[in-house]
């Protein structure tokens, strides 16, 4: 602070310098030429005076008449006056102008090279700023991710096969009631074709409904959105909110989720239309697996799998 203080007193105190200088200066020239100015209407009135009045006429000093040696006296006089100030007090020459000036750049540059330097202070505490902003912001977005489980529930064949014609190839009894536990109280998201594969509204769930239709219309509490961001977002007060369809939306869905819970259906179904993503092991690790095997009220061999991100 008193740094400045101090440069900026420099720097008015050189300008004032120069100014006082230069009012010199112009002093000077205007003396001169108001000499100049007489001297001319001097040697006017003493050729008028000599010639035309007769003054001093047959005055002569060594033959020559006395009004030239009055001229040249005045004449003489004025010389002096012009080599004095230009020449003899020439305080104001192009050196003294250049090292006026060099040393007020210099002084300039000085104070630019500190403002510079502060600017750059402050721009390295604004980005330090938005740097502990952003960490913080990310740190309060990895909470909220944490504190919500996004799961993706869906029972599939050992091909992947998970339906045709939007409906499933089997019915499980004790899937559906795994579905029905897991889900209940929960937001459920869906492609369109998924909930309309339903005879109504599952009880004591809230829909989600994912489609591109504009205007579409659906029953009194279910939610439409247009893209899985948006329904994603719509489940955010959710724990543990789950994708259950359709393959699409799996597709979509797998590079978000956090789980996997998955009905692994020993038997492969060639005649399915619609396909459950392939599991990459090397970002998934299976964390618990239930096995059960054929009975009279389920055809087909099956496992309880689930899946969290690696």
């Amino acid at each position: 602070m008193f740094g400045k203080k101090k440069q900026v007193s420099t720097i008015d105190k050189d300008q004032l310098e120069l100014i006082e200088n230069a009012q010199k200066r112009i002093r000077q020239k205007k003396r001169l030429f108001i000499h100049f100015v007489i001297f001319l209407i001097g040697a006017v009135f003493l050729i008028l005076a000599n010639t035309v009045l007769g003054i001093g006429k047959n005055f002569t000093i060594a033959g020559v008449n006395w009004f030239v040696y009055a001229i040249l006296a005045w004449l003489l006089l004025f010389i002096y006056h012009f080599v004095n100030v230009f020449i003899t007090n020439k305080f104001m020459g192009k050196d003294w102008e250049k090292q006026q000036l060099d040393k007020l750049v210099n002084l300039q540059q000085e104070r630019i090279a500190k403002l510079k330097q502060n600017f750059l202070k402050e721009e390295s505490k604004i980005a330090q700023t938005q740097a502990y902003t952003e960490v913080k912001e990310n740190t309060v977005t990895s909470e909220k991710k944490k504190s919500s489980e996004l799961t993706i529930i869906v029972a599939e064949g050992e091909n992947n096969a998970i339906g045709k014609d939007n409906d499933l190839i089997w019915h499980l009894s004790d899937d559906l009631k795994r579905f029905k536990s897991l889900t209940n109280g929960h937001h459920i998201i869906m492609g369109r074709k998924t909930f309309e594969s339903f005879p109504k509204p599952l009880p004591n769930r809230t829909h989600i409904v994912i489609t591109r239709q504009k205007d579409y219309s659906a029953p009194s509490g279910v939610i439409v959105v247009n893209s899985l961001d948006d329904a994603i977002d719509a489940a955010r007060k959710d724990k543990q909110p789950f994708i259950i369809g359709g393959g699409e939306i799996y597709k979509q869905a797998m590079p978000l989720v956090d789980k996997l819970e998955i009905t692994r259906v020993h038997a492969s179904f060639e005649n399915a239309d619609t396909f459950f993503p392939v599991i990459d092991e090397t970002r998934w690790k299976e964390v618990s697996r239930t096995t059960h095997d054929a009975d009279e009220k389920h055809a087909y061999a099956f496992s309880f799998v689930t899946y969290v991100k690696r």
